[in-house]
């Protein structure tokens, strides 16, 4: 049988709206409308899972996916120091560390974790997908290091992937095989 993962991006926080590193903020009262105006839209699944963060959470509830159970592997990038700094701060501050983070995907200098730990922890939670359909509302970056594994692209790659809140990327396969599924939003774009 074939596993089919339909990764969902959480909708919009202050946080991203900002270009600050995720520190836990809810979404926005339009973000949270988006999506419950696209509950339903998702196909039936055997299993609904997300990423342990209050954006995650309050996203999937907002598509009607109350039954989600917070898996581990899928928590969203340990940024360290950088936690609820905007990216402007970090880059006045920290130039040379953000530029490194940026370019090596091994660098760990905030004190977090590497976008190479991150891949290799998504991609062994891909390893072990159940067969049937699993909605996963899981945090951009996990959507990004999902791609980066189940394509077997460079972990450099993973900053040169773009996820739009409440969108939708699935990937099907079987064997350590994926196939990737571009998508569409869930719900009108957000501004």
């Amino acid at each position: 049988m074939t596993s089919r993962v339909l990764l969902v991006s959480p909708a919009m926080t202050p946080a991203l709206r900002g270009a600050r590193f995720y520190d836990g903020d809810p979404i926005e009262d339009l973000g949270a409308a988006r999506a419950r105006s696209a509950a339903g839209s998702l196909p039936a699944a055997a299993r609904v899972v997300l990423s342990a963060s209050t954006r995650c959470r309050e996203t999937a509830r907002a598509l009607g996916l109350d039954a989600g159970a917070e898996a581990s592997a899928l928590r969203g990038v340990d940024v360290g120091r950088w936690r609820g700094r905007t990216l402007d701060d970090v880059t006045a501050a920290e130039p040379e560390a953000l530029g490194h983070w940026l370019t090596d995907p091994e660098w760990t200098g905030h004190g977090g974790e590497s976008v190479r730990e991150v891949c290799a922890r998504v991609g062994a939670w891909l390893d072990g997908a159940e067969d049937g359909r699993t909605v996963a509302v899981v945090e951009p970056e996990i959507v990004r290091a999902a791609v980066v594994q189940a394509l077997g692209l460079p972990s450099g790659a993973f900053w040169r992937l773009d996820v739009v809140p409440l969108t939708a990327t699935e990937l099907s396969g079987r064997g350590g095989r994926w196939n990737l599924r571009l998508g569409g939003p869930l719900a009108a774009p957000e501004v």
